[in-house]
């Protein structure tokens, strides 16, 4: 099943849960204050007093602060511990950057049925990054049995409050019936979600069900938009699509070359096209290298961004 590797996506989502938090905290606390404004060693002194006073926050902060080695020697040990006294007086936070550490083993012993209840203990606190993973635990019956219906509903859960990762898991349950009914209309419709909030890979798969009408109306002009803004992202099967349209001549205006172009970067990525590879064949010499020379542009724009 698509989108299910395990705890994919996971760094990616802490740092949003972590940056959130720091925003709300920075006016109420001096330590969320001095962390916002990069006085990591001021934060940490700080987040030290406020924690003594029973801060569960600053708690958070501090394994925050020693997981990420700033203003200090990084030390996983540290980070662990002071997450386990946040998460001990409830802090979601840190229950679900503690079950992070005990899922991978990384300052603790590795065990995914204590990493899963963590999760649980955040996820039922609203933590969207919490619950896209308890969702995926459940899929995979690691830490928990095997349940496709409970992950249907966690992972409805985080998509709910805006996950895209979980919005675009979420199409996926629905279009191959995970723990929930097939239906065509809702995989669409949490696809759509995901491909507007950024994932290359929905924007792909939501590319083609406009282009087929699966579960939404035909729309083969934003498609393309779709398959343009993956392709400018680097997802190298956006870059096949978009190829092809240029190859044919599909919603845009026929142009090998940039058909030839964006198959030469979807090639360098692994995804193979014969009928491109055909297309790359047929042209000059001139328009072969204007070609290689518009792919070669396009990387080195990326590097440099």
């Amino acid at each position: 099943m698509k989108g299910t590797a395990a705890f994919r996506c996971v760094f990616i989502a802490a740092c949003m849960v972590g940056c959130s938090t720091t925003s709300i905290r920075a006016a109420e606390s001096p330590s969320f204050t001095a962390y916002s404004q990069g006085q990591y060693m001021k934060a940490r002194k700080l987040a030290e007093r406020e924690a003594a006073q029973g801060s569960k926050e600053a708690y958070t902060l501090l394994g925050e602060i020693y997981q990420e080695g700033l203003g200090v020697a990084q030390d996983y040990k540290k980070a662990a511990d002071a997450y386990r006294k946040g998460a001990e007086l409830g802090d979601a936070n840190a229950q679900f950057s503690l079950g992070l550490m005990v899922a991978e083993g990384v300052g603790v012993k590795k065990d995914l049925r204590i990493a899963a209840d963590l999760f649980e203990r955040s996820a039922q606190s609203g933590n969207p990054a919490a619950q896209y993973n308890l969702a995926l635990i459940y899929v995979h019956g690691k830490g928990r049995p095997t349940d496709e219906a409970k992950a249907a509903e966690w992972m409805q859960k985080a998509a709910e409050q805006g996950n895209p990762q979980a919005q675009y898991d979420l199409g996926a349950f629905y279009q191959f019936g995970r723990g929930v009914p097939i239906d065509k209309a809702k995989a669409a419709e949490w696809t759509g979600r995901a491909a507007e909030g950024g994932l290359p890979e929905a924007q792909v798969e939501y590319g083609v069900m406009l282009f087929k009408g699966q579960g939404v109306a035909v729309d083969e002009g934003r498609a393309a938009k779709l398959f343009r803004l993956a392709a400018e992202q680097g997802n190298p099967v956006g870059q096949n699509r978009l190829a092809r349209l240029y190859a044919n001549g599909v919603v845009v205006k026929a142009d090998p070359v940039q058909a030839a172009k964006w198959h030469l970067l979807s090639r360098a990525a692994g995804v193979s096209d014969f009928s491109l590879d055909i297309v790359l064949s047929k042209l000059t010499k001139e328009d072969r290298a204007e070609a290689e020379k518009a792919a070669e542009d396009w990387r080195n724009g990326r590097l440099s961004e």
